[in-house]
């Protein structure tokens, strides 16, 4: 089948476009084939071509350590989806070869820059009504980010929203734009930071507050204003010094990152010294904030086909929309890939496979 694969880590000559790429089959029974209409981009694709992960990935592709080094090529990227089901597992019975779904591929699969995939019946769901196949492209793995990170992780949900006073650092990217968007569905009070020229689009997606972050000091704006409940930082690294004094201390408030050293720790020590630096850098600092009053807490990406579920109805609805900045064809790849490793994205970058 057509596929975009890479046989090696590296830049972005490593992309190869080959018509002969392995046709997926169906190995469990409650595994759906998709025809990819159109997939999207995400950070994690940039770096999972870079190598970026592969001793935690690997060691999740392959849990026995049985296959040869290298068995993960040729690889295909790509965690976005939205396509057709071909065909479905005997123990499928809520989808039907036809349906139109959309979903989130774990990075330990292979990926969606493909003319087919194979997924699990829990990570996929029936396509939002109101988008294209191009649109709905943009939103699952972002979508899926945010829930695992608002919901599950910081605690929030459509019944405690109306209450909380949320921060969103670095909102102009895929997940905070789909973050602004689903706390002010549920009725949430949400600050974002960004860069003055996606000011205004934070702003039409409801956010009440924006900030550009090179307007003055923002770590003093920030601590002058009213004490927040959660912050979901999009950026890491200097902001996590400052941006916990943010928080309402002694009342459950949260901090969590997306940037955490997790793989980094793997892929530099190995999976048992990795796993063991990353436990004692997140119990540490988990403590120290903990006698400060306030959580400190790591976001991760997890596939949730009922997360999708919610997302899907709020689309139908009007509440959430794609934020999309730009669509590229299929033969154009290694363009899209540039895009987005170049960086200030203002919303997801869409590859269209299939028009539509």
């Amino acid at each position: 089948m057509p596929a975009w694969v890479i046989d090696k880590y590296g830049k972005n000559d490593v992309l190869r476009f080959t018509t002969n790429a392995s046709f997926p089959i169906i190995d469990y029974p409650n595994e759906v084939m998709v025809k990819v209409h159109a997939a999207s981009l995400n950070p994690i694709d940039i770096t999972m071509r870079n190598g970026y992960g592969t001793v935690a990935l690997n060691i999740r592709r392959d849990p026995l350590n049985i296959k040869s080094t290298g068995n993960e090529f040729p690889l295909i990227l790509g965690r976005d989806v939205s396509g057709v089901i071909m065909e479905c597992g005997l123990d499928i019975s809520y989808y039907k070869p036809g349906d139109e779904v959309w979903a989130a591929v774990p990075p330990w699969k292979q990926g969606t820059f493909a003319e087919f995939v194979v997924l699990s019946a829990n990570e996929i769901s029936h396509k939002p009504k109101t988008l294209t196949h191009t649109q709905a492209a943009a939103l699952p793995y972002v979508a899926a980010t945010v829930w695992s990170v608002l919901v599950n992780t910081a605690g929030l949900s459509k019944e405690n929203c109306p209450e909380k006073r949320i921060l969103i650092i670095g909102a102009s990217g895929g997940v905070g734009t789909c973050a602004i968007q689903l706390m002010k569905a549920w009725g949430a009070n949400v600050t974002a930071t960004c860069s003055k020229n996606a000011v205004n689009l934070l702003k039409t997606l409801g956010a009440d507050h924006v900030l550009d972050y090179k307007e003055g000091c923002i770590k003093t704006t920030l601590k002058s204003l009213k004490q927040f409940d959660v912050i979901l930082d999009c950026v890491g690294g200097e902001t996590e010094k400052w941006a916990l004094d943010c928080l309402k201390p002694w009342s459950g408030a949260k901090y969590v990152t997306l940037v955490t050293p997790f793989l980094l720790n793997t892929d530099r020590l190995g999976i048992a010294d990795g796993m063991l630096q990353t436990g004692v850098t997140i119990g540490t600092k988990a403590l120290k904030h903990l006698c400060r009053g306030v959580h400190y807490r790591w976001g991760f990406f997890a596939p949730n086909g009922p997360a999708l579920d919610e997302f899907s109805e709020l689309v139908d609805v009007g509440k959430v929309r794609p934020v999309i900045e730009q669509v590229f064809q299929f033969s154009e790849l290694p363009q899209a890939f540039q895009k987005v490793e170049n960086g200030h994205s203002r919303g997801k970058t869409v590859i269209s496979i299939i028009d539509g």
